[in-house]
């Protein structure tokens, strides 16, 4: 293979198997540990097996990947000539990304490693876009541009069923989770450049569909141009719920509706759904 752009990410991206072939994407697995077990994302647990953990009420933790599984991989790509560019999992859910700029430190690959500030669907968008432009020839810089162009017109929203991981992670107070336990409370978080914040709350998942009717009319002006509804388990006619309130009638496309990663798995519980949006020009502030 001569030498070119090489991507490279980390697995708690929403890709298809023929995307990751078409584009010859290399990806870093993430780890999760379970019980005091380490599993390595993909490969010895996969999104099936940890939904039925938490459907157990095993809560799992998050752990980086070993510095040397970046190393590993940017002189795999790297033998050849080619440079890395390695577009990473926002920083404020993981310490991926400054992983992953220590290990471009010690490799003799020219890596440029970037913070997406995304995650799952939203990550996938900003690599998918890179590999188009990769194949059109486009420079490292009009790569980097088109990137922070994608995230500007994406917002994650994750709708949580139930805050035990939260709660687990020391994002939320377990007084303030027994409370919520107790009035069944819904909440609804958005990933910003720089936090993860509460969005709306609610006594039911009639917030959920409340928020999907939202989204839409948000777009009226400023249409979708794909969706995610990464989730944990979720019922599959309550995607289909949000899918059809979200995107219009009319729509060409629908909502890639696949589990998301381990990764993600542990921050959001069970039952969580990651509404995942590509507008056409850029979002208001407040979306990002």
């Amino acid at each position: 293979m001569t030498a070119t752009l090489k991507l490279l990410t980390d697995s708690s991206i929403q890709l298809t198997a023929e995307e990751i072939e078409k584009y010859h994407i290399t990806i870093v697995p993430l780890s999760v540990e379970v019980d005091g077990k380490s599993y390595v994302d993909g490969e010895d647990i996969s999104r099936q097996e940890l939904v039925e953990h938490l459907r157990q009420g095993n809560i799992p933790k998050t752990s980086q990947p070993a510095m040397g599984r970046f190393v590993e991989a940017y002189n795999e790509l790297g033998k050849d000539g080619s440079e890395v560019l390695a577009i990473m999992m926002s920083d404020v859910l993981s310490g991926t990304y400054e992983t992953a700029k220590t290990a471009a430190t010690m490799t003799d690959t020219k890596v440029t490693v970037i913070n997406s500030k995304s995650t799952d669907r939203g990550l996938a968008f900003q690599v998918l876009a890179a590999a188009k432009d990769i194949q059109a020839g486009k420079s490292l810089e009009e790569i980097i541009a088109h990137c922070q162009d994608i995230h500007k017109r994406t917002t994650i929203d994750v709708l949580i069923d139930n805050l035990d991981c939260l709660v687990a992670g020391g994002r939320v107070s377990k007084m303030a989770g027994m409370l919520t336990k107790l009035i069944n409370l819904k909440i609804i978080v958005r990933l910003r450049d720089n936090s993860l914040d509460v969005y709306s709350k609610g006594r039911s998942k009639k917030l959920f569909l409340k928020h999907a009717k939202e989204i839409a009319e948000r777009h009226l002006n400023n249409p979708i141009k794909a969706l995610g509804l990464s989730n944990v388990g979720t019922d599959a006619d309550f995607l289909q719920k949000l899918n059809d309130l979200i995107l219009p009638a009319d729509a060409a496309f629908s909502g890639l509706r696949e589990l998301t990663s381990p990764v993600i798995m542990t921050h959001t519980g069970l039952n969580a759904v990651g509404v995942i949006t590509l507008a056409s020009k850029e979002e208001p502030a407040d979306n990002q």
